[in-house]
């Protein structure tokens, strides 16, 4: 079977790639996405949707801010878990948290997290004398983070509320239990497999020590308070009837996500959207789109707008301590070169 898997991969590499796949997919679930958003928004009425966003209680946003201030907080930690991995312990958290913050705040919104993510950490950590290399050890680590957390919530909340990812995926509660069973039976087996010995992935300069079994579930948690707090801020913006339980709203919550994330597409827009309208069939549209048009506001523009300005104050700050840098050594030059000169002439008379 694995000698079968190996073959198929490489066939795929060889004779398609796996950028054009990714490439293909990725439009696949843009051009879905379009088209279910535009049939479920079809008759649509704009003043209902404003009538919505102003019946939501203003406690429930307030709330909503919360949660999604303590999933940007914790993320923060998704860069500080890596910094200790790789062996960077002198980075202060402070750094990691900038880093992680502006990092994450701008992916979301840009798209494609890996690169433009990579490009905000490699700008921040290159002034503390990390290489590229580093940054890209960073860059995986922190995905890894968020993946086992995503595989965490989605097999649990799948295997406890199988009907949550039926409205999604269209399965039956069985098969969609058993999807949930084998996620959870993957973690396992990662988890066991860290825990018998030390681990490394990659060759030669980008080789990566896998965190220790420990630190693996630390990963894990991290990643659960992540998801259950930008879960929570999306529940926090629905309507309190008909009552569907945290645990589905989670679900649906990271399935969109992910299926925005495969998409590329900024912030998952569109594709999110379709989906979470899609799987949350029980309210009223308008009410759903007025929580979404919330969320965005709150989790993506609200961030996106800090962390440009907080970059732009670092770029000014760093360019005019460059500049004030400069100016003393400049100063210290003209001040010593005549003496350097005496020196130097004295020298000469002397030989």
């Amino acid at each position: 079977m694995l000698n079968w898997l190996r073959a198929a991969a490489r066939f795929v590499q060889d004779k398609i790639g796996w950028n054009r796949i990714g490439v293909l997919l990725s439009v696949s679930i843009i051009t879905i996405a379009v088209v279910v958003l535009v049939r479920m928004l079809r008759g649509i009425n704009t003043d209902d949707i404003y009538a919505a966003l102003r019946a939501t209680d203003p406690r429930h946003i307030a709330a909503a801010a919360i949660f999604v201030a303590g999933g940007y907080f914790t993320l923060t930690f998704y860069d500080w878990f890596a910094l200790r991995n790789i062996g960077r312990k002198e980075i202060p958290y402070r750094i990691a948290a900038l880093a992680g913050f502006t990092s994450y705040s701008i992916g979301h919104n840009v798209g494609a997290t890996v690169f433009t993510g990579g490009a905000v950490r490699y700008r921040i950590y290159s002034s503390f004398g990390l290489d590229a290399v580093e940054v890209a050890k960073i860059c995986f680590l922190a995905g890894l983070t968020f993946w086992l957390g995503n595989v965490t919530v989605l097999g649990l909340g799948i295997t406890i509320h199988p009907e949550a990812a039926g409205a999604i995926d269209q399965l039956p509660a069985f098969p969609n239990r058993c999807i949930g069973f084998g996620l959870l039976f993957v973690l396992a087996c990662y988890v066991g497999w860290i825990f018998a010995a030390p681990r490394e992935i990659g060759r030669g300069e980008w080789t990566v020590k896998l965190p220790s079994g420990p630190s693996t579930l630390l990963q894990i948690f991290i990643g659960i308070v992540d998801l259950a707090c930008c879960s929570l801020a999306m529940y926090m913006l629905l309507p309190g009837e008909p009552n569907i339980g945290f645990i589905t709203v989670a679900v649906v919550f990271v399935s969109a996500t992910l299926l925005g994330f495969a998409s590329h597409a900024p912030g998952g827009l569109g594709v999110f959207d379709a989906a979470m309208l899609v799987a949350l069939w029980q309210f009223d549209k308008e009410q759903v789109l007025a929580g979404l048009l919330l969320f965005r506001v709150l989790y993506y523009l609200v961030p996106f707008a800090l962390a440009l300005s907080i970059l732009g104050i670092r770029e000014i700050w760093l360019n005019m301590h460059g500049k004030h840098k400069k100016a003393e050594l400049t100063a210290v030059t003209t001040v010593t070169a005549p003496i350097r000169t005496e020196i130097e002439a004295g020298k000469t008379d002397a030989g």
